[in-house]
């Protein structure tokens, strides 16, 4: 702390709360405040300010993280009260004004009966305040969708809401939330009645639509089944293809990547969809029935080589497909016939499989399930569960990932993050005086979460996989293309563990785990090239690194170039990039290598190396894995098993619609707040939140109304770290490139742990 702060006494005179749990100081004229938990310094802001930050508030002030459970929710309970201050004084100001203009809105009001033709006494959407025996939750059959008088009803009140609508500013103020409660039980219904997942909600079209009907007054009319099945649907399907066609523009200037996603259908079918990456999206074509020929070579080599010219050769730059050995043959003799393209085995793939040899490992498998009895104990308690996301400021425990191992992971890497939270829980008054405390599963609980070995051990685990999972979330999401930072991702986990665990016979085992999952991408000359042309990476290279890729980038050229007279060119132009001629050098283009994402460089700054620049834009626009989620409710089964003709092509079509609209959301979807006990996400974490056998007693505890929802906020951990800038740069150790072995020792020990 600054020498000139003068510590100022609180005085008696101080009757808010918050001055309890800070400490004043004079710098100057400034008076500034301190949190006596963390530190924190406020220079202005007052005691307000302190308050919302010790409440973890969202406002002006940070959270902090290290309050008493207690004291958060005395500040927080403080704040409520403040604000009801406030609102009691607006609606005394607003009943005062009310008064004084009460001859000019009876006019008003008087005009609003007239037009509207209803009493204003009454409310034209009253909304109880809780569901009664007798609500419309389920019609009556005399008020059934046919009933004439029904609909003369319903047409009255429509006539005089369309008129309120011009009206809105002199309904009261509760009135828009009655309005609001009513449209939210209207869709509710809705769904329910049709049976439609609730996460249909999270839909980036979803409040879209419910704007367009507001938007339209009272006079519009849903959609009927009819119209769904014919006219919407073929719109659909134009609006589909108008976006591929625009998408597939590009695929001259920067390539695509055919992906081969093969799917097991619940009923035993396998599936095999094919998709088209580039820098704009992903794309589905189309989707075979390959159940009866899914182990013939020559049968998935005849499919890959049309899609292949049905997308262009000249556009494809790889087929990525899953690692096993009957699409390696296939890829083989594909690459053979078009010596042009690449076949790729998926790198999420191999990421994956890394993450679950080392969940085998003893020490860890043994965390693991420590881990897992902590959550299931509070998952499967309503007061429990409550009680943690009221200590974690509604952070939930369970982390998700794309995979079972990654979440695996990441909810050891959130337990690690929420640590204080658990422990200020186990140690609070509601803990010690839950009668679920006293169970053999209480008392474990408080073990592990007091237990500082157990800790100790979770955050070694975290530091070493925390790259892995960082590179297996890069290579599964189309925020950016994947191919520029595979060999950094792979080089940074290497390292973590070397620093880690320093002696090489201790780092070994697990640089053998991740050598032996990454062999057969090790040396593939796209992933090489995509480091060699990747300026945040290159120029931050040791040159012995340089020259130890650069063959794999040659072979990259070779293959992707087949004039003989642009490689030499491209050979060439090398040269320029290595000594940052040019334009390369600029103080821009220098800045810009860790600001523009790596194609996006090369456009602005390679116009020097028009030929180089063309390979390299098109290498680093494409991706290095197969879409790990996959869309649910599309009727891809139901159309291989459907022999009408007719009902065949529609189903094809809506199927083509239903992928395509999950592809484009799925770029641009923010994440939500889904329940981690959620059905929709049971597959991911049932090891987490799921008892292996129910009892009697999960019965009284399973009251899931009393269940506070979590709220999807990680901010109370912290701010989060860009996947990209935790690679970081420098890449100088020669060993983890692939330097070779010290000892015939260390090469029996790779081998031992290979098999």
């Amino acid at each position: 702390m600054g020498s000139n702060l003068e510590p100022v006494p609180v005085t008696s005179q101080k009757h808010d709360p918050a001055w309890k749990h800070c400490e004043m100081f004079k710098n100057g004229e400034r008076v500034q405040l301190k949190c006596i938990y963390c530190g924190k310094i406020f220079k202005g802001g007052g005691i307000h300010r302190i308050k919302e930050h010790l409440a973890g508030q969202k406002g002006n002030a940070s959270t902090c993280l290290r309050v008493q459970p207690d004291v958060r929710l005395l500040m927080q309970d403080s704040l409520n009260g403040v604000v009801m201050k406030k609102k009691k004084k607006q609606k005394l100001a607003e009943e005062i004004t009310t008064y004084n203009a009460g001859t000019a809105t009876s006019d008003i009001a008087a005009e609003f009966t007239d037009t509207c033709g209803l009493d204003t006494q009454v409310d034209l959407l009253p909304m109880p305040q809780a569901i009664e025996h007798t609500s419309n939750l389920f019609l009556n059959r005399d008020q059934g969708p046919n009933n004439v008088g029904a609909r003369k009803k319903k047409s009255k009140i429509r006539e005089g809401a369309s008129s309120s609508n011009n009206n809105a500013m002199l309904l009261p103020i509760n009135q828009s939330k009655r309005v609001n409660n009513h449209v939210h039980m209207a869709v509710a219904r809705f769904l329910l009645d049709a049976r439609v997942p609730l996460d249909a909600v999270n839909s980036v079209y979803f409040q879209p639509m419910i704007d367009v009907i507001a938007s339209q007054g009272p006079q519009v009319s849903a959609p009927s089944y009819h119209d769904l099945r014919s006219w919407v649907l073929k719109a659909s399907v134009q609006e589909v293809r108008n976006d591929i066609d625009q998408c597939s523009s590009t695929w001259a200037r920067s390539g695509c990547s055919v992906l081969v996603d093969e799917w097991i259908t619940g009923k035993g079918k396998t599936l095999l969809n094919f998709l088209v990456y580039c820098p704009e999206g992903t794309m589905f074509l189309r989707s075979v029935d390959a159940s009866t020929l899914i182990n013939s070579t020559d049968y998935l080599y005849e499919l890959l080589k049309e899609v292949v010219e049905e997308v262009g050769v000249r556009n494809v730059l790889q087929v990525v497909t899953s690692n096993e050995e009957r699409y390696a043959i296939a890829g083989k003799r594909l690459t053979d016939a078009y010596p042009t393209l690449f076949w790729t085995p998926c790198a999420a793939q191999s990421i994956d499989l890394m993450l679950e040899d080392l969940k085998k490992l003893e020490w860890i498998d043994t965390i693991m399930e420590q881990a897992k009895s902590i959550s299931r104990f509070i998952y499967n308690n309503n007061i429990l569960l409550s009680m943690m996301r009221k200590f974690t400021l509604g952070v939930d425990l369970v982390d998700l990932g794309v995979t079972h191992s990654a979440t695996d992971f990441l909810t050891l890497k959130r337990m690690v993050n929420i640590k204080h939270n658990l422990q200020s829980m186990v140690t609070s008054v509601e803990w010690v005086e839950s009668p679920y405390s006293k169970k053999p599963e209480g008392f474990a609980l408080l073990d592990y979460i007091s237990n500082q070995s157990f800790w100790s051990t979770c955050s070694l685990i975290c530091r070493m996989t925390d790259p892995i999972l960082r590179l297996l979330r890069m290579v599964s999401s189309e925020e950016r293309p994947a191919t520029a930072y595979v060999y950094a991702g792979v080089y940074r986990a290497k390292e973590t563990i070397k620093k880690e665990l320093v002696n090489k016979k201790d780092y070994s085992v697990y640089w053998n785990i991740i050598d032996h999952r990454w062999e057969s991408l090790k040396q593939h000359p796209l992933h090489a090239a995509g480091f060699y042309l990747n300026p945040k990476f290159f120029y931050t290279t040791e040159e012995d690194v340089h020259l130890h890729i650069r063959s794999l980038v040659y072979d990259c050229i070779e293959k992707l170039v087949p004039d003989p007279k642009t490689q030499d060119k491209i050979v060439k132009e090398t040269t320029s990039y290595l000594n940052s001629a040019g334009d390369f050098g600029r103080k821009m283009a220098v800045r810009a290598r860790d600001t523009l994402f790596p194609a996006e460089w090369w456009s602005t700054y390679g116009g020097g190396c028009p030929n180089l620049a063309r390979l390299a834009i098109r290498i680093l626009s494409q991706t290095s894995s197969l879409i790990r989620s996959k869309p649910d409710r599309v009727p891809l089964e139901e159309m291989h098993e459907t022999k009408n003709c007719i009902e065949h092509q529609r189903l094809n079509d809506l199927a083509f619609v239903q992928y395509n609209l999950w592809l484009r959301q799925r770029k641009n979807l923010k994440p939500d707040c889904m329940d981690s006990i959620s059905y929709e996400k049971m597959e991911l974490v049932h090891n987490w939140v799921s008892r292996r056998e129910q009892i009697s007693e999960d019965l009284e505890s399973s009251d899931w109304m009393t269940v506070d929802p979590p709220l999807g906020s990680i901010a109370p951990l912290g701010p989060l770290i860009d996947d990209i800038e935790a690679l970081g740069a420098g890449f100088d150790d020669f060993e983890i490139f692939g330097g070779p072995k010290d000892s015939e020792e260390e090469i029996g020990e790779e081998n031992t742990v290979n098999e």
